[in-house]
């Protein structure tokens, strides 16, 4: 049995949100596994448990670029708020934007080595570090070279969305990326949600179904029921339109004659977990020290 330490509960109630005695619980139920106790306590307590999901856990900027047919989002990281409103730190995200646009490197390694004032990229970057004293990096980039148009959108600096479609006007562009923005979801179509993500939910609805006593029949169409309707809620073309509840995103873009070929969400410091500091912990542990000494 794998030792339920307070760390983990606390860890687990970051994640969750829930209360101290229900994430224990979880996490015995999952032998110290918190991925698995996250799921217990979404079956148990409903969608209150994935609050991390939306929870931004670390510092940075999401830059854009477009030129003509090609559109890049890039996330770059430091460790303060303070620093992501830093103009040399948002003038190097434009910078490596602008990089990503004109070379097309494959990954962050190969857009490192890339040239950018003078220098690599991530030569800027390090005296960047030595400048303002925070540790920077670049996480991701998308790139879209398309035949159809770009539209993106920023959400301040912390949310970005870009969009390759064919058909309409830069105004229907412009409201998908918004709506996007807003409604988080994950694939264009039900078709395109990652396989991953449907087991995940049918495990979570079936164990949710097997509680209420009803018979197996039941039970699986409950089960089918949930997993389509979660199917709809993170696919683009089957949410209601942000502008108008009334319509589907796949009605507005019928109406307008366009069609949404890919779509990239960026989300700062999504997935990252951010150190929590116990500042009083800290200042315990200083006088502490202070008075052996």
């Amino acid at each position: 049995m794998a030792a339920i330490t307070a760390a983990l509960v606390g860890e687990l109630r970051a994640k969750t949100d829930a209360p101290m005695m229900e994430c224990k619980k979880a996490l015995t139920e999952a032998d110290g596994d918190i991925v698995r106790a996250e799921e217990i306590l979404r079956v148990k307590l409903g969608n209150k448990a994935s609050k991390a999901a939306s929870r931004v856990t670390a510092e940075g900027i999401v830059a854009q670029y477009v030129a003509g047919n090609v559109g890049v989002l890039v996330e770059l990281n430091c460790e303060t708020d303070f620093v992501s409103k830093n103009d040399d730190f948002l003038a190097f995200g434009a910078g490596v934007a602008e990089v990503i646009a004109k070379q097309n490197p494959a990954d962050v390694a190969a857009l490192s080595a890339l040239p950018l004032e003078s220098a690599t990229v991530d030569a800027v970057r390090t005296a960047l570090v030595g400048k303002i004293g925070e540790n920077l990096s670049i996480r991701r980039f998308v790139r879209y070279e398309t035949a159809g148009q770009i539209a993106t959108y920023l959400h301040g600096t912390r949310i970005g969305v870009i969009v390759d479609y064919t058909g309409g006007d830069a105004q229907v562009g412009k409201d998908v990326a918004m709506h996007i923005a807003a409604m988080k979801p994950v694939s264009v179509s039900s078709a395109d949600v990652p396989a991953d993500l449907i087991e995940k939910e049918r495990s979570i609805a079936s164990q949710k179904a097997a509680e209420s006593g009803k018979p197996a029949e039941i039970v699986a169409k409950m089960v089918e029921g949930s997993v389509q309707k979660f199917l709809k809620e993170v696919s683009l073309l089957n949410q209601p339109f942000v502008r108008n509840d009334k319509e589907t995103v796949e009605q507005v873009l019928k109406a307008a004659g366009a069609k949404v070929n890919a779509f990239a969400l960026y989300v700062v410091g999504e997935g990252i977990e951010k150190r929590q500091d116990d500042f009083a912990a800290e200042v315990a542990a200083q006088v502490a020290a202070a008075q052996k000494g």
